[in-house]
């Protein structure tokens, strides 16, 4: 069996899925020897229930708080049995790896528990309608914000700078090369890593779902979302954003921002070059 084919097909993901597409990077690269967890979530959906599931690979269905305590065990069971070359991953979303699970994963990071976390980032708690989460971004229309989230969204990123990951990075479905290469640059590296994918949702940020890679690349030209890596101190930005002024553009391909202010798309474009402001300055002087 190829690694293309350690997910199988036909699995009940919406159309224009951004996660399910991550997810056939992921094992693709990281291949067989690779066991996978997941929260109750959208990704619960490749697990699955009872008897069925779409990994050709072990995989466990964890509780929503602690996906952090199942990677940590089962990355020291392995030690302990000598296969240490296999790939632990806990393939969670933003309400998994922000809110209710950050906690587990935080300690799995501080007690350097060799594995890899992947944060498949909606910006809410989608599979259970689209409520708001600590992801959610400044305006955006959830069933819990009617009219607009009035908080920025928590930079989880920059809270794992603090902690001593091997290898921490971001990606988007909008540069599939550079994902894949990030999943195999983690998969080289021991102790705990991070991979932050912005993975836009055609239900619930209200996009057709033919325009899933078109949404995540104006993220990516825009500076809505920067494409950067860290191992150890070194940081490197992957791509400069092209033009600030077509953060308007990307949040019109989105109805969830239909009812957003002038003052908060303001803050949003302040808020996205601060982020690279900061990054680029870690970049030129080692920061960490």
């Amino acid at each position: 069996m190829g690694n293309k084919q350690l997910l199988s097909k036909g699995v009940t993901t919406c159309t224009g899925c951004a996660m399910e597409l991550i997810a056939r990077s992921m094992v693709e690269v990281l291949g067989k020897r690779t066991v996978v967890t997941t929260p109750p979530s959208c990704s619960a959906i490749l697990t699955g229930f009872e008897k069925s599931t779409g990994w050709a690979i072990p995989s466990q269905q964890t509780v929503l708080m602690s996906i952090g305590a199942y990677i940590s065990g089962i990355s020291e069971a392995l030690k302990i049995n000598g296969e240490e070359d296999s790939n632990v991953v806990g393939f969670a979303g933003d309400g998994g790896t922000f809110d209710i699970g950050l906690q587990a994963i935080s300690g799995a990071i501080e007690r350097n528990h060799n594995f890899l976390m992947v944060c498949y980032n909606n910006e809410a708690y989608m599979n259970t309608g689209n409520q708001r989460s600590s992801a959610t971004t400044l305006g955006a229309w959830t069933k819990t914000t009617p009219t607009g989230k009035k908080e920025a969204s928590k930079n989880i990123d920059f809270m794992f700078l603090h902690q001593n990951l091997a290898y921490q990075a971001t990606a988007s479905v909008g540069d599939i090369k550079d994902l894949k290469r990030k999943f195999k640059r983690a998969s080289e590296i021991k102790g705990p890593k991070f991979i932050h994918i912005q993975t836009p949702c055609t239900a619930g940020w209200k996009f057709p779902a033919n325009q899933t890679i078109n949404v995540a690349k104006k993220a990516i030209d825009s500076g809505m979302w920067l494409l950067w890596e860290r191992e150890g101190s070194k940081v490197k930005v992957n791509r400069k954003p092209k033009d600030y002024s077509l953060i308007k553009e990307y949040l019109a391909s989105q109805k969830r921002f239909s009812n957003i202010t002038p003052e908060m798309c303001e803050e949003i474009t302040k808020a996205a070059k601060k982020n690279y402001e900061f990054i680029k300055l870690m970049e030129e002087n080692e920061y960490l």
